[in-house]
């Protein structure tokens, strides 16, 4: 289920990358958030973990190696591990939340 969401949120890069636009990160909140809600923490951690890998080799110049990074690189892959580790944290709570909710059977 992770491969998948990175796949489509590679695909989606890439797409709005032919209108012009560097987004580097924008497509993977959602399909972290979905996975995370789906799958579980450690699924939205690996989602993450990999979107930072994919960003840093296919679409920070030079494309397709991985090269030294500065530190406006640093601190964007920073921010999105800032920001993706609450969006992982509430998706666990929602989940929580959730099979407390549910009828346990007697």
């Amino acid at each position: 289920m992770a491969i998948a969401g990175l796949v489509v949120a590679v695909a989606l890069r890439e797409v709005l990358a032919s209108f012009g636009m560097r987004l580097d990160f924008a497509t993977f909140f959602p399909v972290i958030l979905v996975i995370s809600l789906l799958a579980g923490a450690p699924a939205g951690a690996f989602t993450a973990v990999s979107a930072i890998v994919i960003v840093w080799w296919a679409f920070m110049p030079p494309a397709f190696e991985f090269s030294q990074l500065s530190k406006a690189d640093i601190d964007s892959f920073q921010l999105f591990l800032l920001v993706v580790s609450v969006l992982i944290w509430f998706s666990h709570l929602c989940r929580v939340i959730a099979r407390m909710k549910r009828p346990r059977p007697v």
